[in-house]
């Protein structure tokens, strides 16, 4: 009954985002909520100036929608599902501010890093606060392994950082069509697996949503891309995945399983961090997908491989945690 639950999910978050699409994308194109490309990245982007942005509200409606209907039919609607949604929710409204501002204000930057940076801090306070009442255990495991450690008070910097990062990561990760959505899909896949191991079926559940929600989006996301999730839908997606790894007590796997996310982070440290030190790029441009495109890959070429790359990293992640 609960596998049939979890499929009604996937299937429901996907028509919910299937259906929403072709609707809000002409009102995004009415209300003239193009994309803005930057000046300084590839030039075959500049043709995409103008696609409509912020689809992630679709992605979060979908999400909202199918955890609530779902969770309510098999009375699962506990503190999990609110920490889910909360991050969710809040990462969502950050990203929503910042595409207002750039496609509506007309500031290509968005919000500033500090005011970002300050509102994904407080959201993860608060979600540590509530955690902290719910019975929080500050151990963190070796993937793989039973070894844990009790971290005590440093487990509230350490969740900072995962859902900082995570946001910050996959919303890095966001620069060519269908690249997070599939990456996306097949990470929060695999967190499903791992919760539904855990016996954590609602965190499963909210995960199954995630991936039916951007599967759907896919549809209309892949090249050439007809709309564009936006910091709306990169980092709500990557607040959640954050949350679900701190639930799930995986915070570390959450580096193997996003590993394309942590792959292209470390691209744009790696290039920041070579210019500052040495006055020389490492790579032809950073995130690390540009640095491909710029080597002559066509863009779906490096997209497929990024997403057969996250397949082979959800894979050793669910071996570590589950088979292992």
């Amino acid at each position: 009954m609960l596998e049939q639950g979890l499929l009604f999910a996937l299937i429901m978050s996907f028509l919910i985002t299937v259906i929403l699409s072709p609707i809000f994308i002409p009102f995004l194109r009415r209300l003239k909520f193009g994309q803005s490309i930057r000046d300084e990245g590839p030039k075959s982007h500049q043709k995409k100036t103008g696609t409509p942005t912020m689809g992630g509200i679709m992605i979060i409606l979908s999400i909202v929608l199918t955890t609530l209907i779902m969770g309510a039919k098999f009375h699962s609607l506990n503190v999990e599902i609110f920490l889910v949604l909360l991050v969710t929710l809040g990462f969502g409204l950050l990203g929503f501010l910042d595409d207002f501002i750039k496609v509506v204000k007309k500031r290509n930057l968005g919000l500033t890093s500090k005011q970002k940076a300050l509102g994904q801090i407080v959201i993860s306070v608060i979600f540590y606060i509530v955690l902290l009442q719910s019975g929080l255990s500050t151990e963190i495991f070796i993937p793989g392994t039973n070894v844990g450690f009790d971290i005590g008070w440093l487990y509230l910097p350490l969740i900072i950082i995962i859902l900082v990062g995570a946001s910050n990561a996959v919303n890095l990760t966001d620069g060519l069509d269908g690249l997070v959505a599939g990456t996306s899909a097949v990470a929060f896949g695999a967190f499903a697996i791992v919760a539904y191991a855990a016996s954590m079926y609602t965190v499963s559940l909210f995960s199954v949503a995630i991936v039916g929600a951007v599967l759907g989006f896919l549809v209309f996301n892949a090249h050439p891309a007809k709309v564009f999730m936006g910091d709306t839908g990169s980092l709500a997606l990557g607040g959640a995945i954050g949350a679900i790894a701190i639930l799930t007590k995986t915070e570390l796997l959450l580096v193997i399983i996003g590993g394309v996310f942590v792959i292209e982070t470390l691209s744009v440290i790696i290039q920041v961090a070579s210019f500052k030190l040495r006055g020389k790029r490492v790579f032809k441009m950073s995130p690390l997908h540009h640095h491909y495109e710029l080597s002559g890959w066509s863009e779906w070429r490096v997209v497929v491989t990024f997403w057969l790359v996250g397949i082979l990293f959800a894979a050793a992640g669910i071996y570590l945690e589950v088979w292992l």
